[in-house]
Formats: C-alpha cells, structure tokens, sequence
C-alpha cells in the first residue's frame, strides 16, 4: 500500500509540474485564411532572447544514478520528461534576472522508478550540483521526492 501511495504521488508531482511548464508558448498563433489579402506586418526587431538586466549566472549539473531505463523530468536548465538510461546528468547555465536574484529560481529533477538491490522499485537517486557544489540529494529510498533547490544570491 505505501509503495502504491509513494508511486501515485511521485506521477501526481510529474503530471501536475509537466502540466504547470506546458502552459505558456512565445509560438506566435497561426493566422486564420479570411480570404483577404494580409497586412503587411512590421519585421521582429530580434530573434535572440531578451536580456536579463541585473542577471547572474551559475553552473547547475543535474544527475541520476542507478542502471537501466526510467523517466526523468527537470526544470530549470531547460526543462524535459523523457525516457532515460542511466546513470544521466545534464548540465547547463541557470541566468538569474535581478528579480530571480531576490525571490529564488528553482532547478530540479524528478527521477522515476528502477529496481532496487532488494529486487523491489524504487525512486532512482538524483543529485543536484550548482556551481560545483552539491546543494540537494535524494538517496530514493527514504527521500522519494525528487530533488529541488531555490538559487538565490
């Protein structure tokens, strides 16, 4: 019963987060044929991202141990929730604005079930590293939770 508990809620916490970080798109909409000739539309001005004034970056490293294959689901450099095999580690550049700086900016990840040495599943352990510096650990087995951590400077 308690597994069941732990696996419904690690699938509850990925669902409700792959649903919070789908919401929003910078796609522009498709435009809708009237039949009528297209205004001409003035030109982006630029492509790239916009700058964070007042920023500061840090090295994040997202890992997951263990062998074989689970889901992994992160945020925070990027984000995904994907098939991966194992052990698995991303890293990139967590670019705090100012705002980021004061309130916190969350990385985490969120690893899904392997076969443990008992032959029973499990969580697979995860770890996250920022700026060298390892900063949240899950060991899988009495932490089930995944790993986060809020950067603030």
């Amino acid at each position: 019963m308690r597994r069941t508990k732990t696996a419904l809620s690690a699938m509850t916490l990925c669902a409700a987060a792959v649903l919070l970080t789908g919401c929003g798109s910078d796609a522009p909409k498709p435009a809708v044929d009237s039949g009528k000739p297209a205004a001409a539309s003035p030109a982006p001005a630029s492509s790239a991202p916009p700058a964070k004034s007042g920023g500061a970056t840090h090295e994040v490293t997202l890992e997951v141990g263990g062998t074989g294959k689970t889901a992994v689901m992160y945020s925070g450099i990027g984000s995904g929730f994907e098939q991966q095999t194992l052990p698995w580690s991303k890293s990139g550049t967590a670019e705090l604005t100012a705002a980021e700086r004061k309130v916190g900016y969350l990385v985490n990840v969120v690893p899904g079930t392997i076969t443990g040495a008992d032959g029973k599943l499990q969580q697979a352990p995860c770890t996250i590293k920022v700026d060298g510096k390892q900063v949240a650990e899950s060991d899988g087995v009495k932490n089930t939770k995944g790993c986060s951590y809020i950067i603030k400077d």
